[in-house]
């Protein structure tokens, strides 16, 4: 094609002889490198996404699936001032770390992006990750690994023995295509799914129900979710797999209150799934991107499944949140406990506490553990395991914890440890200025966004903590994901 130029020398230009189309920006000319133009670029790192980070003439390219160290021949896919995209058509010169991707749909898939890495590699670039995100963003120092150089210790990343199969939930979106029922997960990049009969991140477990629920649609003529159209019944399939105790409960999500011949689903259901405690149905009728609906019902069953951490039971009903990795949130939230220094004396303050998973982790190790959370349903949740467990020493309350603390504080409430466990957009700016305002002795960072965490770490460490180390903990081997757990002591007097 006429637009398109490939070479065999480094940094490429340009092809020769083509003038600008009308109405493009005039910073285009200035680019070496021009849209759909084929070009050898050589990767130099990854993004925080995990896409290959490539150069042509010292112009960067953002590449899905290059490593660093390798030279590259790509399709220039998007274009804009600072950076471009651009697809991968062959690696020339691979990384000792590449390895052939174990899943068959990786390369259509937008579910993982670093199955063509080494799993070493993927600990140490997520290790490395953070210490950028701490440096860039959070202007802390980091210790060098010799532990010559003082500043915040960042330990290599605690990965799993098994990095595969360790899933306790997915949800799996459902459409159509060519006139049929499909479900999988989406590309990258884009709403279109792509058929999956197994996950190879996911249980087996949840891997056959979801297959048996897509035969069952199939064989009763419900119809996938068109979100163009906002037509079709079924949204997604959301299935909870409890590795502790076995039990399965399964969330039909429709795009409607009614479940065509539901005894029928009962029946089929009851029968093929080995553990099966609860299906449930949510209703979720708007357009939206969100999975779940704001109304659950129980079609049979329980209205919640059982699993444990460690010795500490929970109930989960569909909503709930609770971490997908069992084995590495053992590990996780062992670090916060060891973080928090306990003794068996301390008041113990757990922002964003869901329900209830570290606050009843804590609380056999502290004096009494006092929980906030803005969603009363996970409020319930949390008292109600407190009670399945029989631990005494806990109290939850509904609110913003940034509302909530400041006037648990004025009735006399004492805090030595506050463990905050944010969502990815980090702590809200009031809490952290209700930490200060509390003066804990300790805080404890659970974090799953690098770069949230950086930023929150900046505002407490200005307002007299210190960073003292941080865990990498990979919760989600494959993907471009790291949970960290960070321990700050006070040092203002």
């Amino acid at each position: 094609m006429a637009n398109r130029k490939e070479t065999g020398r480094r940094g490429s230009g340009r092809s020769l002889g083509r003038r600008p189309e009308a109405g493009t920006a005039a910073w285009r000319e200035t680019l070496p490198v021009e849209l759909n133009g084929i070009y050898e670029a050589d990767v130099i790192g990854l993004s925080h996404e995990g896409e290959g980070v490539g150069r042509v003439e010292g112009y960067t390219l953002f590449i899905h699936g290059a490593l660093p160290g390798e030279r590259v021949r790509v399709r220039v896919s998007e274009l804009k001032k600072q950076y471009g995209r651009a697809d991968l058509l062959r690696v020339l010169e691979a990384s000792p770390d590449r390895i052939a991707p174990a899943c068959p749909i990786y390369e259509r898939c937008g579910g993982c992006q670093l199955q063509h890495m080494s799993y070493d590699a993927q600990l140490h670039w997520k290790r490395q990750m953070v210490v950028d995100q701490l440096e860039r963003i959070g202007k802390l120092r980091v210790a060098a690994a010799d532990g010559e150089e003082q500043g915040v210790v960042v330990h290599p990343t605690l990965g799993m023995q098994d990095a595969w199969r360790y899933r306790n939930k997915v949800q799996v979106p459902i459409g159509e295509q060519e006139g049929g029922l499909v479900g999988g997960f989406y590309m990258r990049e884009s709403h279109t799914i792509v058929e999956m009969e197994q996950c190879l991140l996911q249980h087996e477990a949840s891997d056959a129900t979801v297959g048996r629920v897509k035969a069952i649609a199939r064989e009763l003529g419900v119809t996938g979710y068109d979100p163009v159209r906002h037509e079709g019944l079924l949204r997604h399939v959301v299935v909870k797999h409890a590795a502790a105790t076995g039990e399965t409960m399964v969330v039909l999500v429709l795009n409607g209150d009614t479940l065509p011949r539901e005894a029928e689903w009962v029946a089929r259901l009851r029968e093929a799934v080995p553990g099966l405690v609860s299906l449930c149905l949510n209703v979720n009728p708007e357009r939206t991107s969100q999975v779940f609906g704001e109304t659950t019902r129980v079609l049979w069953g329980r209205e919640v499944l059982y699993d444990a951490i460690g010795t500490t039971r929970f109930a989960i009903s569909a909503r709930s949140f609770y971490q997908v990795n069992p084995v590495q949130t053992e590990a996780l939230y062992a670090t916060a406990l060891r973080y928090a220094g306990l003794t068996g004396r301390e008041s113990v303050v757990d922002a964003y506490c869901g329900i209830g998973t570290i606050s009843l982790f804590l609380a056999p190790h502290a004096r009494e553990v006092y929980g906030v959370e803005l969603v009363p349903e996970a409020v319930d949740d949390a008292r109600a395991n407190a009670e399945l467990n029989g631990i005494r020493n806990v109290r939850f309350a509904c609110g913003k914890a940034e509302e909530v603390l400041p006037a648990w504080r004025e009735q006399g409430g004492a805090c030595d440890v506050v463990v905050v466990d944010p969502p990815r957009k980090g702590c809200d700016s009031r809490l952290l200025e209700t930490i200060h305002a509390l003066r804990p002795p300790r805080v404890v960072y659970v974090s799953c966004n690098p770069a949230t965490l950086a930023r929150d770490l900046r505002v407490l460490e200005d307002g007299g903590y210190r960073t003292v180390e941080v865990q990498p903990v990979d919760m989600f081997p494959w993907t471009a994901h790291v949970e960290c757990v960070i321990g700050l002591q006070r040092i203002e007097t």
